[in-house]
């Protein structure tokens, strides 16, 4: 059996909570000195759905060879999953 933490699959979030967890990510990513990651998404809020899509996907690529930030990985992985929820 798997020890990895299953995350729920959430595909109905809203902008609103597409945006909280990107602002969650790039706290954490601060709190973690991942400044490059953390800039990413400054700014994020009413930022428009392709700019927000083409950051999530550029952190994803980002955090390939950051074994130690899966928890991260596995937050943009699920905002990717509600991306097309962004209105």
């Amino acid at each position: 059996m798997s020890h990895e933490k299953t995350m729920k699959l959430v595909t109905n979030l809203d902008r609103a909570a597409i945006e909280q967890r990107l602002a969650a990510v790039r706290n954490a990513a601060q709190s973690a000195n991942l400044g490059e990651l953390a800039s990413m998404f400054q700014g994020i809020e009413g930022m428009p759905r392709a700019q927000i899509e083409g950051k999530v996907k550029s952190a994803l690529k980002w955090l390939m060879d950051k074994p130690d930030h899966k928890s991260l990985a596995a937050q943009l992985e699920l905002v990717e999953l509600n991306l097309p929820n962004l209105k």
